[in-house]
């Protein structure tokens, strides 16, 4: 490192003042509070600005990471 460089920030920096909330449902998304950014299984990156994010652990959402809430039954 040059004399006078700074250091580049950790890719997955925690903050200790404020942690990520998590919330693991029993029949529905992940939900992230906060900005979240998302690395897909393809490499690329997709940004919710939302106070709440979920994300689809289904794998039946066509807006996938997001949920859409297909894994909903329906009723007719």
């Amino acid at each position: 490192m040059r004399a006078g460089a700074v250091p580049a920030a950790p890719r997955y920096a925690a903050t200790a003042a404020q942690p990520t909330r998590v919330t693991v449902t029993d029949e529905g998304p992940v939900l992230v509070a906060g900005p979240v950014e998302i690395e897909c299984a393809d490499g690329s990156l997709v940004r919710s600005d939302r106070a709440v994010t979920a994300l689809c652990t289904c794998r039946r959402s066509r807006r996938a990471p997001f949920c859409d809430t297909s894994h909903r039954r329906r009723e007719r």
